[in-house]
């Protein structure tokens, strides 16, 4: 077996040799240190407990809104637009899909910045940055002597026989990967970013996934931020069953809040981990940030947060098993809950989150389950009674977007009046379908099934050889 490499040597010269500031290089020395000493990363149940009780946002005073609507100019808009739709088969930012109409993702964030006295900033990454600009070229009112973005950075992949620098000659970009979003705070210092919106008067962000819809900016959160004088807040939202993987809010013996992902959870404690009972209160990854807090926070600790460190363990090509295995050293922004002194959470409806990680996810941000509002909010649409949808698509030729996209050729499906849709095999659909209650369709011929233009299904319906 190979000897376990302790020196650091070789990823500060690999890291220099890409032209990496010493900044980023001393924060991955820090994690790189952690895992040599044999740190996991792992958070035990035993040593947590759940959160019972957090502030509603719901049942805040009116008046707060009043107190961030003065703030929203002091305030900027701040999305992480770095991530590629490679899960569903894209090659392009996840961002420049469209998702409303002929409207993208970014197309409606950019058009949410200019009805509102707020700044849009961009996190992109080296994949995503020059596509997004261009796209964004349509919005010249954007464009000022602020930036519009800052890119994060990028780190060496981890052979984890040896815990060397990964080496993979067949692609040299695959010996690299992203730290994780938790790298927002100290992009923003290294680009310089930070201190051009503090001198220009900017004391507050609003952090969201440029591909959740639901995160639009709030003024009643805003001056609750404000009035309480808090360095950093985290909007959660009550789990279900869809979100049994998605990191969840715990709490330390000391008091203090701590986010846990799943590649968090030890296997023994997984069971504890997806029991949306005992944890209930799921990370909608929309956070809020007091700027100069960052900033003096930043300068004490030497630029090196401490977020808690995530081992995800990958093979060095995601798309060959057989290539050799990884550690992929990442943090989450949302850990910083447990950094900042006097940080907090507080509950958000449903509605805040509207995500979209695979095809089930974007058919149904895409159908008459959510509108486009005047103020292009994609908001749920008022005549659905319904309070939930789950939506499976259990067959490989869906998971793409343009297969499935295919198979949607007359448009997405009505769903306003679905529970539950499970999509068992291959079928193509129809202009103006609608789809009501729990619809289950097992297709087991093996080929195609067509559903004609205007048809209405409801209940389990089987085709067979």
């Amino acid at each position: 077996m190979a000897l376990i490499q302790h020196d650091f040597t070789p990823f500060a010269v690999r890291m220099r040799g890409e032209g990496i500031s010493d900044s980023i290089i001393e924060t991955f020395r820090y994690y790189h240190e952690q895992l040599v000493d044999g740190h996991t990363g792992l958070i035990p149940e035993r040593d947590i407990d759940p959160v019972e009780h957090l502030p509603d946002a719901e049942k805040f005073p009116k008046k707060l809104a009043r107190v961030g609507e003065r703030f929203l100019p002091k305030t900027i808009f701040l999305k992480l637009n770095g991530g590629l739709g490679t899960s569903m088969g894209m090659a392009k930012a996840k961002s420049l899909l469209t998702v409303k109409g002929e409207l993208s993702f970014l197309d409606i964030i950019a058009r949410q910045t200019q009805l509102s006295d707020s700044r849009l900033v961009l996190m992109n990454s080296f994949s995503t940055r020059s596509d997004c600009l261009a796209a964004l070229r349509d919005y010249p009112e954007l464009w000022d002597d602020i930036p519009l973005d800052f890119v994060q950075h990028r780190v060496p992949k981890i052979n984890q026989t040896d815990l060397r620098p990964a080496d993979w000659p067949e692609n040299r970009a695959l010996e690299w990967c992203p730290p994780g979003h938790g790298d927002i705070y100290i992009s923003l210092v290294t680009s310089g970013i930070l201190d051009t919106l503090l001198k220009a008067g900017y004391e507050y962000a609003f952090i969201s996934n440029s591909d959740n819809l639901g995160a639009v900016m709030d003024t009643t959160i805003l001056g609750f931020l404000v009035e309480n004088r808090l360095p950093f807040l985290m909007e959660v939202t009550d789990r279900t069953p869809a979100h049994r993987k998605g990191g969840h809010l715990a709490r330390l013996p000391s008091g203090k809040l701590i986010l846990r992902e799943v590649a968090q959870c030890p296997p023994d404690d997984i069971g504890y981990f997806q029991d949306i009972d005992r944890h209930k209160y799921f990370n909608t990854n929309n956070l809020w940030l007091h700027l100069p807090t960052l900033k003096a926070v930043m300068h004490s600790k030497g630029n090196i947060l401490g977020l808690p460190m995530i081992r995800n363990s990958k093979t060095v090509d995601p798309r060959n098993p057989a290539s050799p295995k990884v550690y992929q050293l990442e943090t989450a922004m949302g850990s910083a809950v447990g950094v900042f002194d006097n940080a907090t959470a507080i509950r958000v409806p449903q509605s805040r989150f509207v995500q979209v990680k695979r095809t089930e996810d974007l058919l149904v941000v895409r159908s008459d389950i959510y509108i486009l509002n005047e103020d292009f909010q994609v908001v749920p649409n008022p005549c659905r009674t319904l309070d939930s949808i789950f939506v499976s698509f259990d067959a490989p030729c869906y998971q793409l977007i343009d297969d499935m996209e295919a198979r949607f050729p007359g448009g997405v499906t009505s769903l306003i009046d679905c529970e539950r849709l499970r999509i068992v095999g291959d079928f193509k659909f129809g202009a103006n379908v609608t789809l009501r209650g729990e619809v289950e369709l097992i297709n087991l011929s093996g080929e195609q099934v067509e559903i004609g233009d205007g048809t209405t299904m409801e209940g389990s319906r089987t085709w067979s050889t």
